[in-house]
C-alpha cells in the first residue's frame, strides 16, 4: 500500500515537482506488555514524498533483534513544522504499521516526532522517536529511539 501511495503522490507545486527524502534508520526499539520489556537493535530503509513544503507521506521497513525478530513495515503521514531563519526540520508524524513476529502479522498504530538536522546540502541526520501499541494478545506497547541519515533528491 505504501508504494501506491508514494507513486500516486500528488504534486508539491504547481511545477508537478515531488520532492524525495531516503535513507535509512539505526536505533534503539523496546517493546513491553505482558509481563515483560524486551529492548532490541532496529534498523532499516525508508522512504517518503514531500507533497507540498509541511507535508509528506512515507513508508519505512525495519528489523528488530527482539524474540522472534519482528520485522515492521510502516506507513505514516508527516506534518514539517515552520522554523523561521532555520535549516533543522522538526516534525510530528502518526501512522500504522504491520509487525511480522511469531503468531503475526500484527497490527500497530505509531505517533511521535522528532528533527531532521542538516550536515550537507540535501542531507540530514534525524532524531526520532516513535510510540504505539501492537494489538496482540496481551497488547504490547513499542518506543523506538532511532537516528540514521536522510537524502532528500534534488
Amino acid at each position: 500500500m505504501a508504494v501506491v501511495l508514494l507513486l500516486t503522490a500528488v504534486p508539491r507545486e504547481a511545477t508537478g515537482e515531488v520532492r524525495w527524502i531516503v535513507g535509512g534508520k539505526l536505533g534503539m526499539s523496546l517493546v513491553t506488555g505482558g509481563g515483560s520489556t524486551d529492548a532490541g537493535l532496529q534498523i532499516g530503509p525508508m522512504g517518503e514524498a514531500l507533497l507540498t513544503k509541511n507535508i509528506a507521506i512515507g513508508s519505512e521497513f525495519t528489523i528488530n533483534t527482539q524474540p522472534g525478530t519482528p520485522v515492521a513495515w510502516a506507513n505514516y503521514f508527516k506534518y514539517y513544522f515552520d522554523v523561521p531563519q532555520s535549516e533543522i526540520m522538526p516534525y510530528a508524524s502518526g501512522g500504522f504499521f504491520l509487525d511480522f513476529v511469531t503468531g503475526g502479522p500484527y497490527f500497530g498504530i505509531q505517533f511521535g516526532g522528532g528533527a531532521n538536522f542538516p550536515i550537507a546540502k540535501n542531507l540530514y541526520i534525524p532524531a526520532d522517536i516513535q510510540l504505539g501499541p501492537i494489538f496482540t494478545t496481551p497488547t504490547r506497547f513499542t518506543m523506538a529511539f532511532t537516528s540514521g541519515i536522510r537524502y532528500m533528491v534534488p
